[in-house]
Formats: structure tokens, C-alpha cells, sequence
């Protein structure tokens, strides 16, 4: 039996009036979801426990198969193992954005968590700017991918309530800084980043192509080294992971997960949907589990664009539900499990915590099922599964 995993970010929202009530997720074009989910299970489930952040990494988490209060201990020390940036026991990891900043005198909104989705050749070269710049205090800046980043703070403190960029598009900062003791060293840093940014080649290059410079670093997500049981010890099976995003990279890194490197995954729309399914179903034949994600409707869900979160979804269903299902023919039984970890409303531009639509199919046992996969037709089937990391079990013995 072989196990996969197809993540669609965000996919999850909520009904619109311009989609005359309906969803993303519900007028989308996709056959090959369509299709399975007419002999499998579909319901509902909660990925965010009540009282945590629904964030990436606690949904994520979830779908691993880990409980995120036992374990969870922060966003960006995940991304950090994601990275293979060792952490001592005092180190305190931080991401770093890099956004754009609408200032006005003495006032500033975000404009864009994003900084236009910089890439990541730009946006390597603003890190080590700022890394040449503001390497003082015991703090070390890591570059990532296009817009997101990571700081350790040597000896930092972790115990200081940040905001998630995304969370505050247009909205002014002054009242979303950092909070508490040790707060002043973050605000200090992300400050102090301004003219160094604001002066640097890359962002001269940008305004003048009349793009969106990357002004600013914004600090978040701080955390002590987190660990989690080794899957291979839960289980006695091993697994791979394909994603283009830090975060999901490190909780499967955590897990001991392999890492696959697909070429041109960029986690945004043009990443490479069929090389994710290609390279899935080839690591199928050494590995039980292969865990997919796909990032791009989640970016579209903080762009508010809903045409964009529409083709995302149309682009998973086509190029890697129906890559991994066509690359699957010939193989033996398998399950799939697909799911968002958490809603992206475009109405909110940011994730919320209700629960969301999973889709579970065995190829040993195919049921048959009147119930569509979207929001509306999972909450109609009656099937609920409170805790979001009770999913892995169930595909791995079986629905019970």
C-alpha cells in the first residue's frame, strides 16, 4: 500500500457574492477531484485546535500527524530545520519578511507582505545588504526563498507577541510592532532596515520598472528548536516531501522525511505543478508516503484575487491530482488524502480557523458518495473529524 498526501494551501474560503454565493473551491473546473470524490469519503475537519493561530504550520502540523499543542513551539524555528539551520538551546528563530511599506510622514501601512512576490535572486542580495549592515547583537540573517527569510537572535527572547504580515494588509503598523520584553530590538532592527533597503540597487531597479519595493523587513513567528517524533518510529514507514515553502519542508525535515528537490517550484502561481506530481509518483517507489504541497492558492487567498485562487485550484486538480492519478495507473492499491490546512477567505486576505474539506480515497475500498468536494458539499456529508492530526492514522489503517 502506498500513501499520498496532495495539499491545496488555502484552498478553503468562504461564499462570495461576485461567485453568485459560491466558492473557489466550488466553481473551480476539476474533473479529477470531481471524479474521485464520487467513490470516497468527504467531510470535514478541524487542522487549527481552538486557541492557536491558523497558521500554516499548526494546519500543517495536523496533516502530518502531530498534535501542534504538544509539540508546537513556533513558525519560524520549523523553517529553520527547514533550512538545516541548527539552533542552540538558547537561540531564538524569527522569520523575516521582506514587504513593502506605504510610509507617509511619520505613518506606515502594509502594502504588501510580499514586496511583489520579490524573487529570490533580488531578494538573496537585499538579505546580505542587511546582513552586512546589521550584524550586531547577536543576530544572523539567513536568506530563503523570495520573500521569506530567517533571523537568529543568539540568546534572544522569545516570549514577544509579533503579527503576521499577512494578517495586516493595508493596515497601519504602528499599533501591529512588536510587543513585550525584548520588543525594542526587533522594532530597532526592522527600522533600521529602511534606508539600507530603500537605497539598495535591487529596489533602484524595481521603482524603476514600477514594481513594488521591498522597503522594510518585518519580524514574526518567534520560537525555541522544536521536536517531534521521527514517523518512521510512529509508523515503521518512510516518507518524502515536495514543497517549495521552508515551512512545510521543515516539519517534514523534523518528521525525517526526505526532501525532494523539483526544479522550478516556486511556491506562486507559476510554480511547476507536473513536475511536483512527476516527481511525487517517482518517489513512491522507495518511499510509503509522499506528502505534496502546493502554495499557490494560499498566495492568490492573501492577494484577495479570486480569478488567480480559481486558476490555482484548476492548475492542482489538472496538473497534480491528475499527474499523481495518471502516474498512479499502473502501480499497486494506494490512498490519497486530499486537503487544505486552513481556510484563505478572499474576503480576509489571511487564514482563518473554521475547519475544512478533506477528500479520502482508498483504491481497496472505493465507496459511493453523492456528497461534492467544496466547502458546501464536505458539510453536508455529516463526516467531521475534530483533530486535524487524527487524519494521518485514518489513512494509514484505513477508514474505521
Amino acid at each position: 500500500m502506498k500513501y499520498i498526501i496532495l495539499q491545496g494551501d488555502g484552498m478553503a474560503d468562504y461564499p462570495l457574492e461576485q461567485l453568485k454565493g459560491g466558492t473557489p473551491l466550488s466553481v473551480a473546473r476539476k474533473k479529477n477531484i470531481d471524479m474521485l470524490a464520487k467513490k470516497s469519503i468527504v467531510g470535514m475537519v478541524r487542522t487549527i485546535p481552538a486557541g492557536m493561530h491558523p497558521g500554516s504550520d499548526v494546519g500543517n502540523m495536523s496533516i502530518f500527524g502531530y498534535d501542534p499543542k504538544e509539540y508546537y513551539t513556533g513558525r519560524a524555528p520549523i523553517e529553520a530545520a527547514g533550512q538545516d539551520i541548527a539552533l542552540d538551546k538558547d537561540d531564538v528563530a524569527c522569520r523575516c519578511n521582506l514587504v513593502t511599506l506605504d510610509r507617509q510622514g511619520n505613518s506606515a501601512r502594509m502594502k504588501d507582505y510580499s514586496a511583489g512576490h520579490i524573487t529570490t535572486e533580488e531578494a538573496v542580495e537585499l538579505i546580505h545588504a542587511l546582513s552586512s549592515s546589521l550584524k550586531h547583537d547577536g543576530f544572523t540573517f539567513y536568506p530563503g526563498v523570495s520573500y521569506r527569510h530567517l533571523i537568529v537572535w543568539h540568546h534572544g527572547m522569545d516570549k514577544i507577541n509579533t503579527f503576521p504580515p499577512h494578517d495586516i494588509t493595508d493596515q497601519d503598523i504602528a499599533t501591529h510592532m512588536p510587543e513585550g520584553n525584548g520588543a525594542d530590538k526587533l522594532t530597532y532592527l526592522m527600522k533600521s532596515s529602511w534606508d539600507i533597503l530603500e537605497s539598495h540597487p535591487v529596489n533602484r531597479k524595481r521603482r524603476a520598472q514600477g514594481k513594488d519595493t521591498a522597503n522594510s523587513i518585518w519580524i514574526w513567528g518567534l520560537g525555541k528548536a522544536m521536536h517531534i517524533p521521527p514517523f518512521k518510529k510512529l509508523h515503521n514507514l518512510s516518507g518524502a516531501c515536495i514543497s517549495a515553502v521552508d515551512l512545510v519542508r521543515g516539519i517534514a525535515k523534523l518528521a525525517g522525511f526526505d526532501i525532494i528537490a523539483v526544479p522550478g517550484i516556486t511556491g506562486w502561481v507559476d510554480t511547476n505543478y507536473k513536475g511536483k506530481a512527476e516527481y511525487g509518483v517517482h518517489a513512491l517507489q522507495d518511499h510509503d508516503l509522499v506528502y505534496i504541497h502546493v502554495e499557490a492558492p494560499d498566495e492568490a487567498g492573501h492577494n484577495g484575487d479570486t480569478e488567480l485562487k480559481i486558476k490555482a485550484i484548476e492548475d492542482f486538480d489538472e496538473k497534480v491530482v491528475g499527474g499523481v492519478l495518471e502516474g498512479l495507473k499502473r502501480s499497486g492499491p494506494f490512498r490519497m488524502l486530499i486537503m487544505p490546512d486552513h481556510r484563505t477567505p478572499i474576503a480576509r486576505k489571511t487564514h482563518t480557523e473554521e475547519p475544512v474539506p478533506f477528500l479520502f480515497y482508498d483504491s481497496e475500498h472505493e465507496v459511493k458518495n453523492t456528497s461534492s468536494y467544496d466547502e458546501f458539499g464536505a458539510e453536508k456529508s455529516g463526516v467531521f473529524i475534530e483533530n486535524g492530526f487524527e487524519m494521518m492514522p485514518k489513512l494509514l489503517n484505513g477508514w474505521k
